[in-house]
């Protein structure tokens, strides 16, 4: 699952803390949804809570192309490298389904 890419940049700071701090409320919320399946509670409810952690993680994948757009990219493109962070941007699309679709 982790992968490293040799011209990864360090995180702006705001970045990192908004994400972690997504990531963490995301973790509390999917307790809560665990619990949910555990006691059979209506369906329904369930998928309602299924979709609002969809959309938070969605949210932090936004706070991390923006990372990657305001660091990664910026540098690349300084260091006259544009072919391979388009083709990169590319590969990055596919997991952001608020813009490619499902």
């Amino acid at each position: 699952m982790e992968t490293e890419h040799r011209h990864a940049r360090e995180m702006k700071a705001e970045h990192k803390q908004s994400a972690l701090n997504r990531l963490k409320t995301v973790r509390g919320h999917l307790d809560g949804v665990i619990a949910m399946v555990e006691d059979e509670r209506y369906c329904l409810d369930i998928m309602k809570q299924v979709s609002a952690l969809q959309g938070s993680l969605e949210k932090v994948n936004r706070v991390l192309m923006q990372n990657h757009v305001e660091t990664c990219v910026l540098h690349a493109v300084e260091e006259g490298r544009s072919g391979e962070i388009v083709d990169e941007l590319m590969e990055t699309l596919r997991y952001t389904p608020s813009v490619t679709g499902p």
